[in-house]
């Protein structure tokens, strides 16, 4: 639905910053669950039969504190990829709205693609790959682990596999990037129109449970429309030629050909539960948070 022609404008900037508050909040909160979904996909011998058992043979074997694995990169992660998507999701609109001001529908789902891409290419990508080496590194010992750290980990995937080393995985990151946010940010706003009558720029604030409502129920559709997209791109970022089997998939659609055909269709919706467990409340918690800073700052440019 396109929005009506009276609507304040808020800033690229505000709406970035708006964003990258929430993430912070989100990465302290859902770490676990993001951990939990990687060595579900990683896991090729059945060593993980759900999610809860999974969570606790981590906790078992490694400590609880290893649900927290990757939690310096994935916060940073977060809060810059919020930034970038709020913001440049503005921008985006802003370049795709009509002569009269609206923003058809069409506009906003292609914004959000646009938004998408820019996330996945410029921040996605590289803290993914760090943030997987990291957590792959099951059950190792401090003295066994190649990766060190967060900084060690890319400095040393720079020196082995160059500058490409970082953007392993970029083309289903990518798709699955620009398909989330097509169908979030389009859901998120019919939604708040579905529900509380709110039309974007109206200067009408929801509440933070309203707002949890609508992030929640938005993002629930992209993982079942990217989990091919997201498995290829885990197995991607986690296979290096120094590392334990090299590499096995050439590329983007090696991995959609070869994982399905070795291991069942069924293996590329593996993770599917815990995404759905770990986004949507982290949606949630983005726009509750999000849209109270961009709601005061919308009936402020109103009156």
């Amino acid at each position: 639905m396109s929005e009506p022609n009276s609507h304040s404008q808020i800033s690229p900037l505000i709406k970035g910053v708006a964003g990258s508050i929430g993430g912070v909040a989100e990465a302290i909160c859902l770490q676990p669950m993001d951990v939990v979904k990687t060595r579900l996909q990683l896991d090729k011998i059945g060593k993980y039969t759900g999610i809860v058992q999974c969570g606790l043979t981590i906790s078992k074997e490694e400590g609880t504190a290893a649900l927290w694995k990757g939690l310096t990169p994935f916060a940073m992660h977060l809060t810059l990829k919020y930034a970038l998507r709020m913001g440049s999701n503005s921008v985006y609109q802003s370049l795709l709205r009509g002569d009269d001001g609206k923003l058809s529908d069409g506009g906003r789902l292609a914004a959000g693609f646009l938004a998408g891409i820019t996330e996945a290419l410029v921040i996605v990508t590289p803290f993914e790959v760090v943030k997987i080496r990291l957590q792959q590194q099951r059950g190792l010992s401090k003295e066994t682990m190649k990766y060190k750290g967060p900084i060690h980990c890319m400095t040393t995937v720079l020196k082995e596999e160059g500058i490409r080393g970082l953007w392993s995985g970029a083309t289903p990151t990518i798709m699955r990037n620009g398909t989330n946010q097509m169908c979030l940010f389009w859901a998120k706003t019919s939604i708040d129109t579905l529900l509380w009558q709110k039309h974007e720029g109206d200067g009408k604030q929801l509440t933070p449970f309203q707002s949890m409502i609508s992030g929640f129920t938005a993002a629930c559709i992209g993982p079942f429309a990217t989990g091919p997209f997201d498995v290829a791109k885990t197995r991607l970022m986690a296979q290096s030629k120094y590392g334990e089997g090299g590499i096995k998939y050439k590329g983007f659609f090696d991995a959609l050909v070869k994982i399905p055909r070795e291991e069942g269709i069924k293996t590329m919706w593996k993770g599917l539960l815990p995404r759905l467990l770990r986004i949507p409340p982290g949606q949630a918690i983005v726009w509750a948070v999000s849209d109270q800073i961009t709601g005061y700052f919308e009936a402020k440019s109103r009156s």
